[in-house]
């Protein structure tokens, strides 16, 4: 068996040479032109390289600058060390935010700012030198919290896996005073901590009209949850907005912190999220056409792809992320209602079904090849045999779906009688009558993502599919758990989707629900309720507090009703 790996170890396993491929003749964003110029369907004779370059130049012309928000900070504040607290700090507010002006800071001098939650954006202020004569520059050491942790713990030494250059720092040097300073880089961050690191003895400094400037792809607040929701439900719901709006930017990214790249699998989520929150059928398209146009040669869609400087794909190949390019070209036809799009992306989304069948070994089983992986949840000891049945499953009824809604049926006729054979398949090899759960792989491993995966993929009755959660999952102590809010959310719809709608919010408020009681602004990358300091990167202060795949919630409360 092929171990699944963590997206990012995938990356690093396959080295920065052979990681990225670009494509030269797009190299400058086209996010100025009018979509109306670029063909969505191409010319007779159009060549695969023709048609790639096509899609790259139309997911360009779909790019929207982000909207701005100017916001000012609420107050200073200062960390003090709680171990009642999940995340090990509470803050305490010192003054106001409009006393700092009041504050002239010389070397060694510093305060916190706490801007009273959380934003992916930009940092300015207006920075004045007093005293006998601004003589020098000013240097300033810049550090941005998502948790208090960040800006109250040490960043270094560092023990982490990640490059260090993603930790959230920045010295600055400001030459002249007076000067409106605003850093270029982008920052996710509730908390600020700005020191002095140095000025001539002759002046101090103040700070005045000092503001986040917050950037999304969206505006606004949702709607408003049906009258006499829970409290928690509220909380959690809008926790779970958040995080969306924060990774909303020119593309849906994984995280505003860290990565600020764009996954297929995260992208799906976020898409069904947004449609019931944040409506941008724009920017679903845009990142749909990204992947298609950085497809690999054979047609496979890749598991993730950069857009800057420029748009480049890169070489992970994850087999179930590459078959759910096809749930989120139907999801975005079913909410848009637009047929053109999935007219003009369905041959792609047909040729991952048909690469991904090629994959069944002689008993009918999925076998992903050698230079190839799947992801299903971060767990190396993880059999995703079965699981990937599922998802073959899953998938290929949402490409039956798909060909119906825009009336090419008749392409994808043969595959009718091949669900039913994959579902067969899969409930003959990897489901046990007698205990009634299923398992996977040679040792028969129980694990959370078995039962829901088989569950979604239609491979089990309703009947079994409900006895398959309670004692493979819930009830059992030995099954595998998941290890992120990714496969969390499958399983929380694998419950749904069996008619477990009170075992499905009860996990919702077990695990999200308990990250916002640790005090998340956003839903962070992972959460381990008995260990807030775990990274799988080896550095709690690399994790991702505000992380896409974290930010479902919201989806089953307003998409399928369960409050």
């Amino acid at each position: 068996m092929i171990e699944p790996l963590s997206r990012r170890s995938l990356l690093k396993t396959l080295g920065a040479t052979t990681a990225l491929h670009a494509l030269p003749a797009v190299a400058q964003p086209a996010g100025s032109e009018d979509r109306a110029t670029i063909p969505l369907h191409g010319e007779l004779g159009e060549t695969p390289a023709q048609q790639r370059a096509r899609w790259i130049a139309l997911a360009q012309s779909l790019r929207r600058d982000p909207i701005e928000r100017p916001e000012p900070p609420i107050a200073l504040v200062r960390p003090v060390a709680d171990a009642s607290q999940y995340l090990r700090w509470r803050m305490e507010q010192e003054a106001p935010a409009t006393a700092l002006g009041d504050r002239l800071l010389h070397r060694g001098d510093h305060f916190l700012l706490d801007f009273g939650g959380h934003r992916a954006g930009y940092f300015a202020f207006h920075l004045i030198g007093e005293g006998k004569s601004v003589d020098s520059p000013v240097r300033l050491k810049l550090t941005f919290g998502e948790v208090p942790g960040d800006v109250a713990e040490p960043l270094y030494p560092y023990k982490g896996q990640l490059s260090s250059a993603w930790l959230p720092e920045e010295i600055i040097t400001v030459d002249f005073l007076p000067q409106r300073v605003r850093l270029p880089r982008r920052y996710a961050f509730r908390y600020v901590k700005v020191e002095v690191l140095d000025t001539s003895p002759n002046f101090g400094v103040r700070f005045r009209d000092v503001q986040a400037i917050a950037v999304s792809a969206t505006h606004g607040e949702p709607a408003p949850l049906p009258a006499g929701t829970q409290e928690w439900i509220r909380q959690v719901d809008a926790i779970g907005a958040r995080t969306l709006r924060d990774c909303m930017q020119t593309s849906f990214e994984d995280g505003p912190r860290r990565d600020q790249r764009l996954w297929l699998g995260d992208l799906r989520l976020q898409a069904r999220a947004s449609y019931v929150t944040y409506p941008n059928y724009y920017l679903v398209r845009r990142c749909l056409f990204l992947f298609a146009g950085l497809a690999r040669e054979d047609g496979m869609v890749s598991a993730c792809v950069f857009e800057k400087p420029y748009p480049m794909g890169s070489e992970p190949f994850l087999n179930d992320y590459s078959a759910l390019f096809i749930s989120a070209l139907l999801e975005l036809t079913r909410a848009s209602k637009d047929l053109d799009t999935a007219r003009e992306l369905f041959p792609l989304a047909k040729r991952q079904m048909e690469i991904l069948l090629g994959r069944l070994d002689q008993d009918g089983v999925y076998r992903v090849p050698q230079g190839e992986y799947i992801f299903i949840d971060w767990n190396r000891q993880l059999d995703y045999t079965a699981a990937a049945m599922g998802v073959l499953a899953y998938t290929l009824e949402h490409l039956l779906e798909l060909a119906d809604l825009i009336g090419r049926a008749v392409d994808v006729q043969p595959y009718k009688a091949k669900l039913a054979q994959i579902r067969a398949t899969a409930h003959a090899h990897f489901y046990d009558k007698d205990r009634k759960f299923c398992f996977s792989g040679e040792k028969k491993e129980v694990s959370w993502a078995t039962q829901a995966w088989m569950v979604l993929g239609g491979c089990v009755s309703r009947e079994e599919a409900q006895a398959c959660l309670r004692n493979g999952a819930l009830t059992n102590a030995t099954s595998v758990k998941p290890s992120t809010p990714y496969l969390y959310h499958y399983v929380a719809e694998a419950l749904v989707v069996c008619g477990l709608r009170r075992e499905a919010l009860e996990l919702i408020q077990q695990y999200w629900g308990g990250m916002a009681a640790a005090g998340a602004d956003t839903f962070w990358e992972l959460y381990d309720p008995a260990d807030s300091t775990y990274s799988p990167y080896g550095d709690v202060h690399i994790n991702s507090f505000c992380h896409a795949w974290s930010c479902t919630p919201t989806w089953f409360f307003r998409d399928q009703k369960l409050l």
